[in-house]
């Protein structure tokens, strides 16, 4: 829907609000660690551009149900806005991927307030994104083959870092690595800080990503695979599911994205034909069954 509504007429009587939500997830198709296919739903993500009186004030990926409330609390909070009453109108449009906020009282003191920002490590949040879609269109990632039974080595060995999470929580870690090994562990508050953190160490270095992998304990965001991208890392593997977006970007940079990757299980998002199913876990319930035919057998015997 893109109708305007106008909420507590009595509180807010020249206040009129889009209702412009969308749907949290999106169904599709990935392989799991039996190489079998299996549905599974994607959040979904998508660029939300806030102009205030015309404007341009940030770029926010979200989730898109609640875009309007959104806006409003993000002004709130951020001080552009001192209360509701003076919003006359909150208009999103997803053509455009914006959403258009007019004042009774345009403010040009506000303009002031912008010239210092500070995005936060908040998940979800930049200004950036446009800026990074026009650059990743012209990005293409080297296809390379993986093994399954790397990438339980790898889940396994993970377990030995993560040291600031074990100590006090409240951080992401992200991982460079090849063959199953762990060759640069960073935990930061922020995935994205962490991942940035990744690409200047192998600046630095001068390391080819081309046959790496990269370890995330975050979502696949749009985000975080555009910036694999760009290290030309082949594969993006975390123990967090994936947005909708993210899987786009992935497709359109042949990024090979596995979500879900936890004990023998995972998800191949894309680029399952780069996976080499070696190390094929038994199907659930198969131990189980087999236990219960063997206590049967015994006591038939007896």
């Amino acid at each position: 829907m893109n109708t305007l509504i106008c909420p507590s007429p009595q509180q807010f009587p020249n206040l009129h609000i889009s209702d412009a939500g969308l749907s949290s997830t999106t169904p599709v198709n990935a392989i799991n660690e039996l190489g079998e296919q299996q549905p599974v739903a994607l959040v979904g993500e998508r660029p939300l551009t806030i102009y205030l009186d015309k404007y341009e004030i940030v770029t926010l990926m979200t989730i898109g149900t609640h875009p309007e409330l959104l806006t409003i609390g993000y002004l709130i909070n951020q001080g552009l806005l001192d209360s509701l009453e003076q919003v006359r109108i909150v208009q999103v449009d997803w053509e455009t991927e914006s959403v258009a906020v007019v004042t009774n009282t345009p403010d040009a003191d506000r303009r002031s307030l912008l010239e210092k920002r500070t995005i936060t490590t908040g998940c979800g949040q930049g200004t950036v994104f446009g800026s990074m879609m026009d650059k990743i269109r012209s990005i293409q990632v080297q296809q390379q083959q993986f093994k399954q039974s790397d990438c339980y080595t790898l889940l396994r060995n993970i377990r030995e870092y993560n040291q600031v999470y074990k100590e006090a929580g409240a951080v992401h870690g992200c991982a460079l690595c090849q063959n199953g090994e762990i060759l640069m562990f960073v935990e930061d508050v922020g995935r994205h800080n962490a991942v940035d953190a990744i690409a200047g160490y192998m600046l630095l270095e001068i390391i080819d990503g081309s046959d790496k992998v990269f370890y995330t304990t975050g979502r696949l965001t749009s985000e975080m695979v555009i910036k694999v991208s760009q290290m030309q890392i082949p594969l993006l593997l975390s123990r967090s599911g994936a947005t909708q977006m993210g899987l786009d970007v992935a497709r359109q940079a042949g990024v090979t994205l596995i979500s879900r990757a936890k004990g023998k299980a995972f998800q191949v998002l894309n680029g399952s034909e780069n996976i080499e199913f070696d190390a094929k876990p038994e199907r659930a319930g198969t131990e189980r069954t087999r236990v219960g035919q063997y206590v049967k057998s015994n006591l038939a015997v007896d």
